[in-house]
């Protein structure tokens, strides 16, 4: 039987075999050329989208500089050259920076500058540190103290209710006091553009002014500067009354003992005791961390771990350096809730005027803030007086 014959043109015989190989040679071509289309079309889309990234990167971005940005540019034109017409043509908050100058009483900081200044103070070993800070607009800062018991007891509807006493309420000013610093530079370092004359004068502002307000908020006597807690009449704990602190003796002249320690904790109320702290230098922190109770256990621990405060007792210890030194009579000890027993009021706003004419070749700079202090409820905070009676 012969083979069977397939015709594929006019004129033409192929056998089955080479009409399928045709077919699928065929099939080959189209799926070829169809491949090499879709690359082409698919090199033509990255070669797009090459070009839009190319775009999107030299575009000028959108811009993310706070709202702050400007202030901070000409403020820093302002500090290296004394040249403010950038400050006076700058608006905050609706407000024209030049009608935020007092005077001769300078510029308000850019509030990056005055951010890392807050920060900084906040974390120095200051009263400000465990203290209820806060921010005013006027020039003092009134605390009112209720000294009344709201009267309660239990009742019937028959029964009489008895009327409640008047309360009895105290009135505590805070005045703010202007807080200065006057830090210079050369006008040949103000010139190098590599100085970071923002990042030097914070530094050296905030320093000032946290070595000042730490000695005023708790030696200050309130003449031009804060009150502190440790200028208030100090009185025997037995004999404690409103407008005074009272103390708790160390059971040794200039020393202290464990039993002294537990005694001062307990001086406080319950109400305070739970958000209380001790307060002392850094010597005095030397003799008290060698305590130990009954069992030979150490009254002290350290922070468990890193920036934690110690301990003692199981409250935690604020390093000031301006607590006065142990000494027969000294008051070197303070325990309390100071964020109930000591406000510090301030104005948010930090001014510096450029001076160059002063202390050439040098710049001045002469930095204020207004700032005050003073106990805010005396029942908040007791003292260990190093005495043995």
């Amino acid at each position: 039987m012969s083979t069977p014959e397939t015709k594929a043109r006019a004129g033409e015989v192929v056998s089955p075999a080479e009409a399928v190989k045709s077919a699928l040679s065929g099939f080959m071509n189209d799926f070829n050329a169809f491949q090499a289309d879709m690359n082409s079309k698919l090199t033509k889309q990255e070669e797009r989208l090459t070009m839009l990234d190319r775009k999107t990167l030299t575009r000028p971005a959108l811009s993310s500089t706070p709202a702050e940005a400007p202030h901070q540019k000409a403020f820093n034109a302002y500090l290296r050259t004394g040249d403010d017409d950038g400050l006076r043509g700058l608006e905050i908050e609706g407000k024209s920076m030049s009608t935020l100058v007092n005077g001769d009483g300078g510029y308000l900081v850019d509030p990056q500058t005055s951010e890392t200044i807050q920060s900084v103070l906040s974390s120095t070993a200051s009263i400000r540190a465990v203290a209820n800070v806060v921010n005013v607009e006027a020039t003092s800062y009134d605390v009112l103290v209720d000294h009344g018991e709201l009267g309660a007891g239990w009742a019937t509807e028959a029964s009489t209710v008895t009327e409640t006493a008047t309360p009895t309420i105290d009135r505590i000013s805070i005045a703010l006091h202007e807080l200065s610093a006057l830090p210079k530079a050369s006008q040949r370092l103000l010139d190098d553009s590599a100085f970071d004359i923002e990042g030097w004068l914070a530094g050296r502002i905030a320093d000032k002014f946290a070595r000042a307000e730490a000695d005023a908020f708790i030696n200050g006597d309130g003449v031009d500067k804060p009150t502190g807690f440790l200028t208030h009449t100090i009185v025997d704990d037995t004999a404690w009354a409103w407008n005074s602190l009272g103390y708790v003796n160390s059971g040794a002249n200039g020393d202290v003992t464990p039993d002294a320690i537990v005694d001062l904790v307990y001086a406080l109320g319950a109400q305070y005791r739970a958000n209380a702290t001790f307060v002392m230098n850094s010597k005095v922190a030397g003799i008290v961390r060698k305590l130990k109770d009954n069992d030979g256990r150490f009254l002290w621990s350290d922070g468990l771990a890193a920036g934690e405060p110690a301990r003692l007792m199981g409250y935690p210890v604020l390093i000031a350096e301006d607590m006065p030194d142990a000494a027969t009579d000294s008051y070197s000890i303070a325990f309390g809730d100071f964020a109930s027993g000591y406000t510090i009021a301030e104005r948010p706003d930090l001014r510096v005027l450029r001076d160059p004419f002063s202390a050439k070749p040098h710049v001045l700079f002469y930095a204020t803030k207004r700032v005050g202090g003073d106990v805010s409820d005396f029942a908040a905070i007791k003292v260990l007086k190093f005495a043995s009676s």
